[in-house]
């Protein structure tokens, strides 16, 4: 029983040494630890430019919404009535003249490629734009299972949009068959 009694204060000294004390609120992530995948910003905008010498551009805005990111806005120098893949991807980098720069699809969970509200699919995947007759698509697409801002692996800002030449058909893994990156622009996001 003494022995028991003697090991309790060592035992104790112990376990306070190995106990991290809850981060304050407001304070910074700490290296290697996990932050919330929660949205911390308000909204975000995207300025899209052309890429792979193609004459696309536009304006976006981002907002958190229900189970993701919601994107507003326009796109063009389209062709009238053609349709367009956009899809948020892994890099914030639209350096490249063809976009490459900013990978593939963001995809933090290795999900299949697929339609959102249809099964499994890309984080970054969102369903296609259409362009009227003057060659300008409004935008109205969602991004499910993401963030904006907040640092979580599924947080989507400082990543880079990018509409394609062709429409997504969903099916084709791991692109949709989408085509060239005509515009990219990176999600900059405001709190």
């Amino acid at each position: 029983m003494k022995g028991l009694l003697l090991a309790a204060p060592a035992v104790l000294a112990l376990a306070a040494c190995t106990t991290t004390p809850p981060p304050s609120e407001g304070a910074a992530s700490a290296p290697g630890s996990t932050p919330p995948a929660v949205s911390t910003a308000r909204s975000a905008t995207v300025n899209l430019a052309s890429a792979s010498a193609s004459l696309v551009s536009g304006r976006l805005t981002a907002v958190p919404m229900g189970n993701g990111v919601h994107f507003t806005g326009e796109v063009g120098g389209l062709t009238p009535g053609s349709t367009h893949a956009i899809h948020v991807h892994e890099r914030g980098d639209c350096s490249a003249a063809d976009a490459s720069s900013a990978g593939g699809h963001f995809n933090p969970t290795g999900a299949p490629h697929g339609k959102v509200d249809a099964g499994a699919h890309h984080a970054g995947d969102m369903n296609n734009i259409v362009a009227n007759a003057q060659g300008v698509a409004q935008v109205s697409a969602h991004a499910e299972g993401v963030t904006l801002g907040g640092g979580a692996a599924n947080d989507v800002a400082g990543r880079a949009v990018i509409v394609h030449a062709k429409a997504d058909d969903y099916r084709s893994q791991p692109s949709g068959e989408a085509g060239a990156r005509v515009a990219c622009g990176l999600i900059n996001a405001q709190r």
